[in-house]
């Protein structure tokens, strides 16, 4: 998709996120607190990218997963933008940037924490 297209089909928010790789503020996204069951896909593609069984809350200000879908093959690409050396994720589908993932989840499910941008995805309740 082009760049224009992708303006039309995003909101700004969601375009700033995933096209030019930003971030929402911390404690803002819609899906932050989000409970309910379901599955979580890429805003751009409607790619499954993690389950609410992969969900937690690490009070980090952005929605927090220990673990990604099988099928997602999330890309991960070293980042040391801003003075840090971190992982950044994207959907392997259509390389919308989703977040960072970083090695201070959960012991008991691996270790990781999946740091994700609300603005990046859509939730479709079970």
């Amino acid at each position: 998709m082009k760049n224009d297209e992708w303006k039309d089909k995003l909101t700004d928010v969601q375009y700033k996120v995933t096209r030019l790789g930003g971030t929402e503020r911390a404690f803002s996204g819609e899906l932050y607190l989000e409970k309910r069951e379901g599955e979580y896909f890429c805003v751009c593609c409607n790619h499954l990218l993690f389950t609410s069984e992969m969900k937690y809350d690490s009070g980090c200000g952005w929605p927090s997963f220990f673990s990604e879908h099988l099928d997602a093959k999330i890309k991960r690409i070293e980042d040391y933008s801003h003075g840090m050396a971190r992982i950044e994720i994207r959907c392997n589908n259509c390389d919308a940037h989703l977040g960072h993932v970083f090695n201070d989840g959960p012991r008991e499910n691996g270790g990781e924490r999946y740091c994700v941008n609300s603005a990046s995805m859509i939730f479709h309740e079970k």
